[in-house]
């Protein structure tokens, strides 16, 4: 790695912000001897302009003994990350390459199948004509070759071990704080009847520990395997036939890999396992296994760790550099925080204190529906403004909207389901009016710069469920600093969305009151610049609640009825197939 480099990789035709000291701090770092560096950037820093300048640091063919790995891999969690990159003519040296379910086959007759489902998937020994102009295998070949390969994560990590990419000079992660739960749920093994192709053969005993799950596990392993060997002594597969190929293997592979770590000694993964109720007619899931692993030090030493000589690891929300490194399985001596100033003013992007009580499940009842006249009433504040509620949970968005809806005010608010999330979002984005959206699970990678969002809500603390044996297993072993973290971040990615650069602005208010309680629990693993916005949040002044007054002209009120009523059909609608999470 060459950080002497690294300025002048920068992409951009000039700096912006803190941008010129970050590379310089960055460089120190890895010049001070660390293998790994963290860089700890706020949203609008531009990280992916960061992530470029270091991968393009990475040892070229020729500089060095032909033994040693070159290039570069730039990789992250989101999806929607990774399309921006594809789309920025800054990044356009970043060779893209995604799984081959992105990828439809060029043959006749099959142009509308996905790479994996194609005829070479489906018949043994079959020639195609145009591999050289397959589009998965030509951006394979483009991506292998090239300096710098762009992917997600799921991809970099299912291709470890492969001979196509195999292990380069550096490696940059963006929005890296979630890496090890990411990799715990990457590693984590569902056995049900959508996974185990022999499941009606081969159900699951009562399972209470995870030793219960050993012997279930060698079982299917061996029915799996007989299975599998049936299907490739056939010539051609159909469709249904290849998918349960492909699965059979990946369930033989990720149950051996977790009997073979489970029997270590030595391994530092900790194991857990949770069975749903027994099945019915009308659910048969139940009796569900998920195998789930605890800090998977010894999986992220294999697809990850293994995969580069340097490291360089981005997001706005790296709290705890020790903590992180435990559970990512790093040695912290050779690791460095590198803090990146914000430039937005605090001004820009206040909190506001409007919290109607707890929103635990105790007090949710009681709370939820103050929280959803202040929601009118915020409406009302905003009338000509878009707005972003964060639910939390769908149980949280289905009842606040009966309320919004009591109270007459629907019309303005459009949400989304799990099938239609992207359609949805999209949609809200793309219209002008000033119409609200409840989300989900949407406090990450969403970039709703200016007119796009000006003011959004927390519903409720994003505490991890502690119901998920995972986080049940931290919590009894004493690992509270862990569960408040794990919230912060998730605030504090929530408090990004709205704005996005300088001079940008966003409102964001707070309607929970376990998030106060939370800031006081979490202070010291703050960022500088977001213990700034806590220490700035302010009650503010709203009008009266007026139901009429939050969904503003009635020429507006039209509109917003016609579009709710699109977004609650939206799968009926003509291009649902477009809009669809395809």
């Amino acid at each position: 790695m060459d950080t002497s480099r690294i300025v002048a990789e920068f992409p951009a035709p000039s700096f912006r912000g803190a941008q010129e000291q970050a590379l310089c701090d960055i460089r120190a770092a890895f010049e001070a001897g660390n293998d790994v560096v963290l860089v700890r950037a706020p949203t609008g820093s531009g990280k992916s302009l960061l992530a470029r300048a270091i991968a393009g640091c990475a040892r070229r063919d020729g500089e060095d003994a032909p033994s040693l790995p070159t290039g570069a891999y730039y990789t992250t969690p989101q999806v929607s990350q990774l399309d921006d990159v594809a789309g920025d003519d800054l990044l356009e040296d970043l060779n893209v390459i995604r799984g081959k379910s992105n990828y439809s086959c060029i043959l006749p007759g099959d142009t509308s199948t996905p790479v994996n489902r194609a005829p070479c998937a489906r018949e043994r020994g079959f020639n195609c004509p145009v591999t050289h102009r397959c589009p998965y295998f030509a951006d394979r070949a483009t991506a292998s070759n090239g300096p710098i390969a762009a992917m997600t994560l799921a991809y970099f990590m299912q291709t470890a071990g492969s001979e196509v990419f195999g292990e380069r000079d550096v490696v940059v992660i963006d929005e890296a704080h979630g890496l090890a739960e990411w990799a715990e749920m990457y590693a984590t093994i569902e056995l049900s009847p959508t996974t185990v192709p022999v499941w009606s053969s081969h159900q699951p005993p009562d399972i209470n520990e995870v030793s219960d799950v050993e012997p279930y596990a060698e079982t299917l392993i061996d029915a799996c395997s007989r299975r599998q060997e049936e299907l490739r002594g056939r010539v051609e597969l159909n469709e249904s036939e290849t998918e349960e190929r492909d699965r059979l293997a990946e369930l033989i592979r990720d149950l051996g890999w977790f009997l073979e770590d489970l029997g270590d000694p030595e391994s530092p993964t900790v194991w857990v396992a949770d069975q749903s109720e027994r099945g019915t007619r009308e659910d048969p899931r139940g009796g569900t296994v998920q195998i789930k692993p605890l800090d998977p030090a010894r999986y992220l030493h294999h697809t990850v760790w293994n995969r580069g000589t340097k490291f360089a690891l981005l997001s706005a929300t790296m709290l705890d550099k020790n903590a992180f490194c435990r559970g990512a399985g790093l040695d912290p001596g050779t690791v460095a925080m590198v803090d990146v100033d914000h430039t937005f003013p605090v001004e820009n992007r206040l909190l506001y204190d409007v919290t109607q009580g707890k929103m635990t499940y105790e007090h949710r009842g009681e709370t939820l529906p103050k929280v959803a006249r202040t929601i009118v009433r915020l409406m009302a504040k905003h009338d000509d403004e878009k707005g972003l509620i964060h639910a939390h949970s769908y149980a949280i968005a289905e009842r606040l909207f009966e309320l919004l809806d009591e109270f007459g005010v629907a019309d303005r608010i459009r949400r989304h389901d799990s099938e239609n999330r992207d359609a949805a979002l999209s949609g809200w984005k793309r219209e002008g009016d000033p119409d609200v959206f409840i989300s989900v699970k949407m406090e990450e990678a969403l970039d709703l710069r200016d007119d796009l969002c000006r003011w959004q809500v927390l519903c409720k603390a994003p505490y991890p469920n502690t119901s998920d044996s995972r986080v049940a297993r931290r919590l009894e072993d004493g690992q509270w600093g862990w569960y408040y973290r794990a919230a912060l971040r998730t605030v504090i990615q929530a408090c990004g969305r709205v704005v996005r650069a300088p001079d940008d602005y966003g409102a964001t208010y707070l309607a929970d009151r376990s998030l106060l309680d939370l800031f006081e629990r979490a202070r010291t693993d703050m960022p500088p610049w977001f213990e700034e916005q806590v220490d700035r949040i302010v009650d503010p002044e709203l009008p009266p609640f007026d139901p009429t007054r939050a969904l503003g002209d009635a020429d507006r009120t039209n509109r917003g009825r016609r579009r709710s009523n699109a977004a609650r059909n939206i799968d009926d609608h003509p291009l649902s197939d477009v809009w669809g999470d395809g």
